[in-house]
Order: C-alpha cells, then sequence, then structure tokens
C-alpha cells in the first residue's frame, strides 16, 4: 500500500461526532484526495456533458441507441465477469439507509443482499455520512448492537452465514460534501463515500469471503460508468488487492442510460454484475430531459404509471435480454410497501399487489428484486423461489424473444391514464412530507403505508412542474397553474398543522419543506435535482 503523505483535505463546519476519527483517519483521508485530485476533473466534464446532451434532446426530442458503439453492440463474444459467489444468488434484495438499526435488521432480513444506502434514502447530514460508516466498519468486525430507547429492544446481529451481503451505494455524480475540501473547494460526495468504505472495508470484506460491492446510481452514460471503472482499477492497485475484486451494480434510472445498457456493462466488464431497474427515479428523468417536448411527454399521475406500461414494459424487457446476453444479473425493481400493525385489510391488498409484482418479474427472467421491508422478504422470495428453484439466477433465460426499438422506450403517449387533480394533491402531499423529514436528517421515510425517499419527492415535485407548463386541464374542470399549486400547497400545510399539533409542527420544518417543494415547482429554470437546493438547507 503506499504510504500517506499528509492529507491536505480539510473537515470544515462539521460538529466532531464520536468515533469520527477511526473513519477519517490519515490514511483514509490520502486516499480519497488521491480520487479527487486523479478523478473530479473527468467527472467535472462528465456532468458539463450531461447538459449539453439534455440541450440536444430539448432540440430533437428524441433519443437513439448510439451509433458510435453500434460495434459493441453487435459484437457477441464478449461478456462479464462471472459474478463471485457471494452474489451469484440475489433473489431478494432489501434496500434501506445505514443507521445502526437499520444496518442489523437489514443484515438479519433473511434477503440473499441488502443495499446499504449513502444515496436516496440518506439525507447527508455530516452524522449520516461518517456514522454509516462506523456501522458498517462495526457489522463486519461484529461489534454492532442496538437497543431502541423508546421501546427497550435489543438488536443484534444473527450468524454470519445468515447475514445478507453488502452492496453499498454512494451518492451521484452530481452532489458535493461540503464538510470535506481540497484547496477550499468541496469533494464530491461519491468519492468520499466510496473512498472511505472501500479504504476500510475492502480487506476486511475479503476475509469474510466477499468483496467491496457497490451500487452506482445516477448513472447517465457508458462514459460515466468508465469512470467508474478507472476508479475501480485505481483504487484496487492503492490497496493491493486483486483487480476484478470489486463489483458494481448498475441502476438503469435516466432514460439516456436506458439507451446505454450494453456499453455501460461493457465499459465495467471486469467489474459489473448486473443492471437494476429504478422506477421513480427513472421517470423523473424522462420528465427532465423531455420537459419541452409537448403533450405526448406529459406523464399522469405516478401511480398510474405501472411497470406493465409499454414505455416501462419495453424498459425492463430490454434490460433484461441485455444482462443475459452479457452474463449479468438483471435486477428488479422495488417494493415500497410498509406493513400496518393496525390494518390487517390493508395488509392483504398490498401482499397480493406485491406478490403479483414480483412473481410477473420472476416470469420476466428478472434474478432478484427489491423490497424495503423486512415483512416483504418472505413475499419476494416465494416468487423467485418458484421459478428459480436450487438454481442461483435464470442468466440461461436469454429472452431472445425481446426486440426493443429506440422509439418504444419514450412511447410515453401510449398509456391511457391522465393527470388528475387527486395526483396533484398527492404529489404536493407527498413532496411536502418527504421535504420536511429530509431536512430533519432523515432520507428513508414512512408517507400513507410506502417507504419513500428522494426520487419520490424528485418525481413529485417533477410532474407539479411538468402539468403546469404543459397547460394540464384536470378532470373537475381545474387547470394545472402555479396559482393552483400555491392554493393545495397551503391546504395541505394546514392539513398537517391540524394532524400533528401545533407544537409538532413549530417543532419540524413543515413550512421550509413546503416553500422549497413550491420553488423547484414553480421555477422556469427547472432545478436538475432536489437534493441540491436542499442541500444548502440541511443542517449538520
Amino acid at each position: 500500500m503506499s504510504a500517506p503523505a499528509p492529507s491536505p483535505l480539510a473537515v470544515v463546519d462539521a460538529e466532531p461526532l464520536p468515533r469520527q476519527e477511526e473513519v477519517l483517519t490519515e490514511a483514509a483521508l490520502a486516499f480519497v484526495a488521491e480520487l479527487h485530485r486523479r478523478f473530479t476533473p473527468r467527472r467535472d466534464e462528465l456532468l458539463a456533458r450531461r447538459a449539453e446532451r439534455r440541450a440536444e434532446i430539448a432540440r430533437t426530442s428524441t433519443l437513439d441507441f448510439l451509433p458510435e458503439t453500434a460495434a459493441i453492440r453487435a459484437d457477441d463474444s464478449w461478456k462479464v465477469a462471472p459474478a463471485p459467489a457471494a452474489l451469484n444468488d440475489r433473489r431478494v434484495e432489501i434496500t434501506g439507509p445505514t443507521d445502526r438499526k437499520m444496518t442489523i435488521n437489514a443484515l438479519n432480513s433473511g434477503a440473499r443482499v441488502w443495499l446499504a444506502d449513502f444515496e436516496d434514502a440518506s439525507a447527508p447530514t455530516w452524522e449520516n455520512v461518517i456514522l454509516g460508516q462506523v456501522n458498517l466498519i462495526d457489522a463486519y468486525s461484529r461489534k454492532i448492537d442496538f437497543t431502541d430507547p423508546r421501546s427497550g429492544k435489543s438488536y443484534a446481529l444473527r450468524p454470519a452465514g445468515e447475514l445478507a451481503t453488502v452492496v453499498m451505494r454512494p451518492r451521484g455524480w452530481h452532489l458535493e460534501e461540503r464538510h470535506l475540501t481540497f484547496d477550499g473547494s468541496p469533494v464530491p460526495g461519491a468519492l468520499v463515500d466510496f473512498g472511505l468504505y472501500f479504504f476500510h472495508n475492502a480487506q476486511r470484506l475479503i476475509d469474510l469471503g466477499k468483496g467491496p460491492y457497490f451500487y452506482l446510481p445516477k448513472t447517465e452514460s457508458h462514459l460515466e460508468a468508465r469512470l467508474w471503472n478507472d476508479i475501480f482499477v485505481f483504487a484496487q492497485d492503492y490497496v493491493g488487492i486483486p483487480q476484478g475484486t470489486v463489483r458494481a451494480t448498475v441502476l438503469i434510472e435516466t432514460i439516456t442510460a436506458a439507451y446505454e445498457m450494453e456499453e455501460i456493462l461493457y465499459e465495467l466488464r471486469d467489474h459489473a454484475a448486473g443492471l437494476n431497474a429504478g422506477r421513480w427515479d427513472y421517470l423523473f428523468s424522462i420528465v427532465k430531459n423531455f420537459r419541452d417536448g409537448g403533450a405526448r411527454f406529459v406523464l399522469p399521475d405516478r401511480n398510474a404509471v405501472t411497470m406493465t406500461a409499454p414505455f416501462m414494459r419495453a424498459y425492463t424487457e430490454l434490460l433484461v435480454r441485455t444482462c443475459h446476453k452479457r452474463g449479468a444479473h438483471a435486477i428488479g425493481g422495488m417494493a415500497a410497501f410498509i406493513p400496518s400493525r393496525r390494518d390487517a385489510e390493508v395488509n392483504k391488498v398490498a401482499f397480493e399487489k406485491v406478490k403479483a409484482d414480483k412473481d410477473r418479474e420472476a416470469g420476466d427472467g428478472f434474478d432478484g428484486s427489491w423490497v424495503a421491508h423486512p415483512d416483504l422478504v418472505p413475499i419476494a422470495m416465494a416468487s423467485f423461489d418458484a421459478v428459480l428453484g436450487d438454481k442461483p439466477n435464470q442468466k440461461d433465460r436469454l429472452r431472445e424473444d425481446v426486440s426493443v426499438a429506440a422509439g418504444d422506450l419514450i412511447a410515453i403517449d401510449s398509456l391511457d391514464a391522465k393527470p388528475t387533480y387527486g395526483g396533484l394533491v398527492s404529489a404536493v402531499q407527498v413532496g411536502t412530507r418527504y421535504i420536511e423529514a429530509w431536512l430533519r436528517g432523515l432520507g428513508a421515510v414512512a408517507i400513507f403505508n410506502l417507504m419513500e425517499d428522494a426520487a419520490t419527492a424528485e418525481i413529485s415535485r417533477s410532474q407539479i412542474w411538468q402539468w403546469i407548463n404543459a397547460g394540464v386541464v384536470f378532470e373537475n374542470g381545474e387547470t394545472a397553474t402555479p396559482e393552483l399549486a400555491r392554493k393545495v400547497a397551503a391546504e395541505v400545510l394546514a392539513e398537517i398543522r391540524a394532524e400533528v399539533g401545533e407544537d409538532a409542527f413549530a417543532a419540524g420544518k413543515w413550512q421550509q419543506a413546503h416553500d422549497l417543494l413550491l420553488h423547484v415547482s414553480l421555477d422556469a429554470d427547472y432545478a436538475d435535482f432536489l437534493t441540491l437546493p436542499a442541500y444548502e438547507q440541511l443542517v449538520g
């Protein structure tokens, strides 16, 4: 391992945390600084390229598979590296933030994989960023336990053989970490999250028979995948572990990435583990990129856009075919339902929907799928067990029957559903409630029996923005206007005040959340990510 020089990184505007020094060691900071020096300039170029591509989509209102990479798609000879044993069976994955209780519960959940989330399910306060790292280190060294101060219930890890394999998700390329700076400039959050986790845990995970595995979020092109691959190559050499030890699963949650799935796998082929089909971020990306495209790109209420919508079906079936053609895992979407302890009928209906969704994914050839709550693990497991049996995956199902044309992925107008006034109210409700919790440092939030994360708020505010700018007329005759959005937002805020009571309302960040939601929903200059202005208001 390279001998670390004194790190040029500075910790700024951050209250010291217990055990912070165990994460921010001189050697770990030197590694993050080297990542920053080598790779942030390319990150900056790729973010600029995103803006250029978005401008081109605004001009043409279309997307196509890339002509310059046609040879990669046509070459049937290449495959990704074989899956390591710890990632060969991924039939159920649970997702959630890395707070101490969630860390134990997720590892104990019975799922094969836990997506340990530093991204959309985690508001990036300094405490969440650093103590999340502490919790994972403690979990791998079996020094983790937790007692709930309210209930008195204690949590501890099950035997090692019963624990989920961790796949860690760092922040997206667009986010900075303001508390770690280099010559006065913030270090990208992705490099902070990846760097600290990899440096402290890569060898420890190898010793446990696993490895440093990652989910890569918000990827928009194969060039961004190439950047990650170069980071992996450098990082493995830096700490002295074999090339190919790192494995990455890429979330295909942007519309541009959907046109580059094979190229993304190709760039990461020595480190690729698979692709994942997201939902809310994917729809958010469609709105963001085609917001100038006119009525044919206007989405209906978010809950009306199911995974069986023709353009969503084209996306998921292309993903399965692409992954299996290249020997990679295809991982399905999220079951976000949170079981009610009080309403058995709500649970019954929701469990049936979850089962139908997971049956469909398993039947379509997916190798696994996501759930947000441990109670959903057995339901999803049963769906995949029924198809897989004793097989670890179904990568042998090549889905050569699937044929997806470029236009199929953006055939939004193939949906019969239309935006509704109730959909507007719901978007304001969910957006306000989520942003309020996020501003208090919570990234995974139970709202109306669903586990919501930042992607939920992104699609909510995007739909409000899109409906207003498209002049949508709802079924009750009202037109989507800034005035209507403000009226609904005021009514929602009054309802929340009555619901939670004056003291809780005053103690929360409700007015701030209301104002921020309206800002990003009504501003003519559409913000690329809600979390950018929100981060400026996040305390901690």
